[in-house]
């Protein structure tokens, strides 16, 4: 009894202790976290600031940029100069058709005029106005139509900005910037031909700081640097005047708190504008208010919980372990005497399978370099679907993938063109043998592959993590030089090289390789020696880019709901006929057509025909136009690529959870059976053993064998709870030939053995 207390006490104490170290580390923490949450909430607050200080230059940066775009406007130029008496409606058609569409894209270009001195008329992007009915239904409420024409129209501006004014827009009352530009821009006479007009909605230069004032019930204030207000959300006029005023208030600083608000001050570098925002104290110290309270409840709830668990697993530890530990020791023994041998069987097995596999090791090293080239082939060709099937891949074929990126090249021996003779191949694959020693030798251990009779296909990976650039396409050009001329010198033997771009991921060398064949086409043609860049090679851009490899691997990424890697493709096919190629309109409307026709064969597949959605996107897919921007073709594109992998991703998911029901089924059937393995499951849902197993765990979260060990240990506490049978009986019930492991995964999955469990149950 006293050898137990002391147990019990140990136990306690530790416990005890344990429990003491996290809460004196929880309670240094929570200090720590509320100093650094308030401190983070001021710092985000100002990024947020920041942002939409940028975002709101950029969009003024806009603004005064498509005032430059209509001074250099052919249609708007031939305006302004027309002195005849008769309008030229034609032109003003023309000029309302190509300039005044360019506040489309930019919400700040919504509502804009330009007025024409000699027509005496306004221009708008819907209609035409004399400038007195224009006033009738837009004009400053402190301006009257005199005052508007003079100090507006006919005045001379130069990228000149009017304060926030009370604005009325068709009976609607609201408050407006103006930006206003003369035309041309070089204008210094006190009147000007034209003036381009812009008046910004107050409502939409604050919709850009809505996150601070929505989402910390803060205000935003905006003025000039002569103080005259240009947005102001969430405050008073009086309150933000109080606040310049004030000289306890320093307008110099970023960040210091005013009364009960942290008000957080920028001041542009390109304009002067000033831009202040209040966030209230009690929502920048909100979080930190809820770190302190769940601190306090979850540690005190913690220690409670902590110690009431302590005493029952001090006292459940302390009082069974001596009879535990003479329980196990008297099962040890007891299956020594017995001598009940089932390990005869599984030892002669173990060594046949211990022999069989080495056998394999030796037939696999032998295929290895087979393995190996059948890799850098699928590689090159594009034909793996994702990411995670190339890694794979490379780990069966023993390479090493460490780095992602990298460079694709083709190395051709010269003088063997169009031979084909026995003597020649041989030499041929002599001289092979030879290059790649002397790559070896200079730039050590790369995927190497034969291309062909006369070729090799070398993957240069970057060096040391850098990223492909100049660095590495210089170094990479060095070494082939050198391997030039020491092959040269040494064997007589003259090769030419072509290289493709830099490949960002395993999933382009395909690409890569491409461009390293047309260089190397270009470099055969013009005889040129040595090594070619794809980029140092004149390959005509005549027509669009839209290769079948890249249409297959396409097709097929999408298939396997990849959506990531198809995206990559898509992107790089549009880089290839945007950024690199200038295409004529016909060759634009082909690509096009090209790309919906790949999609509609795709949604033809089998694969798509039971979905609800078929039709939807095969709509979309036809209504794409040929003469939409090509921008906004692969938007669609992308878009309807993320519908198509979702589908497919959900179908697996279903797929995988019906297999595995299918095991668990099979499982509850079959448990008793001692021949029951994974491999024996593979046959009955006629999958690979591998992909079941990695299936199994990553659907469960648990490996099959240890889900097998839990449904017959479940079956066994049924059956000593509920019936007489023996031990040994029971384990031969479910599935175990030997008692002795059958008592051994018992005690490891319940805790205590057999014998004890039930024993436990009678008392």
């Amino acid at each position: 009894m006293l050898k137990r207390s002391s147990v019990f006490r140990n136990f306690l104490i530790s416990y005890i202790v344990i429990l003491l170290i996290p809460c004196v580390g929880g309670y240094i923490s929570y200090l720590t976290s509320i100093s650094v949450t308030q401190s983070i909430s001021i710092d985000n607050s100002l990024i947020q600031l920041e942002k939409s200080q940028e975002l709101l230059e950029h969009r003024m940066a806009e603004v005064e940029g498509m005032t430059r775009q209509i001074a250099i406007s052919q249609e708007v130029n031939m305006l302004m100069n027309d002195r005849h008496q008769v309008q030229d409606v034609y032109g003003l058609w023309k000029a309302m058709r190509n300039v005044l569409t360019f506040g489309q894209t930019n919400d700040f270009l919504q509502n804009y005029f330009i007025y024409l001195a000699n027509y005496d008329l306004i221009l708008t992007s819907g209609s035409t106005f004399r400038p007195e009915h224009y006033y009738e239904y837009f004009h400053y409420d402190d301006m009257s139509f005199d005052e508007w024409k003079t100090q507006v129209l006919l005045k001379t501006h130069r990228s000149e900005i009017k304060p926030l004014t009370a604005y009325t827009e068709r009976g609607m009352g609201t408050s407006v910037i103006t930006f206003m530009q003369s035309l041309p821009l070089d204008s210094f006479n006190d009147s000007s031909p034209a003036s381009v007009v812009v008046m910004i909605d107050e409502k939409t230069i604050t919709g850009l700081l809505s996150g601070l004032t929505k989402g910390f019930g803060g205000w935003v204030h905006i003025y000039d640097s002569q103080g005259n207000t240009l947005a102001l959300q969430g405050s008073v006029p009086s309150y933000v005047d109080r606040l310049k005023d004030d000289p306890a208030f320093d307008a110099n600083k970023t960040s210091q708190f005013y009364k009960d608000d942290l008000v957080i001050t920028t001041r542009s570098d390109k304009n002067g504008w000033v831009y202040q925002a209040g966030i209230p104290r009690t929502t920048l110290m909100e979080n930190a208010n809820k770190i302190k309270r769940a601190t306090f409840i979850l540690t005190g709830g913690t220690m409670l919980i902590g110690l009431l668990v302590g005493l029952l697993l001090a006292r459940r530890h302390s009082v069974p372990i001596q009879s535990m530990i003479g329980i196990i020791k008297e099962q040890f023994g007891r299956d020594e005497l017995e001598k009940r041998n089932a390990y005869d069987f599984l030892s002669g097995n173990i060594a046949n399978m211990i022999k069989t596999n080495k056998q394999l090791e030796g037939e696999l090293t032998l295929q290895l370099p087979l393995v190996r080239d059948a890799f850098i082939k699928r590689l090159i060709a594009g034909e793996f679907e994702s990411h995670d099937v190339i890694v794979a891949a490379a780990k069966q074929a023993n390479i090493s993938l460490d780095k992602e990126s990298g460079y694709a090249g083709i190395l051709c021996i010269n003088g063997y063109s169009g031979m084909d003779s026995v003597e020649i191949l041989n030499e041929l694959s002599a001289t092979r043998l030879l290059v790649k020693q002397a790559l070896l030798e200079i730039a050590g251990p790369l995927p190497v592959s034969d291309l062909g009779s006369d070729k090799l296909v070398v993957l240069f990976f970057s060096h040391e993590n850098r990223e492909p650039g100049q660095d590495e396409e210089e170094r990479i050009t060095a070494l082939m030089e050198e391997l030039i001329q020491h092959l040269f010198q040494e064997y007589k033997v003259s090769i030419q090289a072509g290289f493709g771009e830099g490949f960002e991921t395993l999933m382009d060398v395909s690409q890569s390789f491409e461009q390293a064949k047309q260089a190397l086409e270009y470099a055969v043609f013009v005889n040129s020696k040595g090594m070619l860049w794809n980029h140092e090679a004149r390959i005509e851009n005549t027509t669009y880019y839209y290769p079948l490899d890249a249409e297959q691997r396409l097709a097929s990424t999408i298939r396997a709901g990849e959506e990531e890697e198809a995206g990559k493709i898509i992107d790089s096919i549009f880089e290839q006929n945007i950024a690199r190629r200038e295409l004529s309109v016909e060759m634009k409307h082909q690509l096009v057509g090209e790309i919906k026709g790949t999609f509609l064969k795709l949604l033809d597949q089998k694969v798509f025909q039971e979905s609800n959605m078929l039709e939807t996107v095969k709509r979309r897919v036809i209504d794409i136009g040929p003469a939409e921007p090509l921008d906004s073709v692969q938007a669609e594109i992308k878009s309807i690529t993320a519908t198509l992998c979702g589908y497919i991703a959900n179908k697996k998911k279903d797929s995988h959870a019906k297999l595995v029901q299918r095991m668990y089924q099979y499982t509850e059937e079959m448990y008793a059976n001692p021949d029951l393995t994974l491999y024996r499951v593979a046959e009955y849902v006629e999958r690979p053993e591998k992909y079941i197993s990695q299936l199994f765990k990553e659907v469960t979260g648990v490996n099959y064998s240890d889900h097998l060990i839990k449904v017959r240990m479940e079956k066994a506490a049924e059956l000593l709870k509920e019936s007489n049978h023996t031990v040994d009986d029971i384990a031969a019930q479910v599935g175990y030939n030997s008692s002795h492991s059958f008592r051994r995964a018992f005690k490891r999955l319940i805790g205590v053995t057999p014998s004890v469990y039930r024993q436990t149950l009678d008392e």
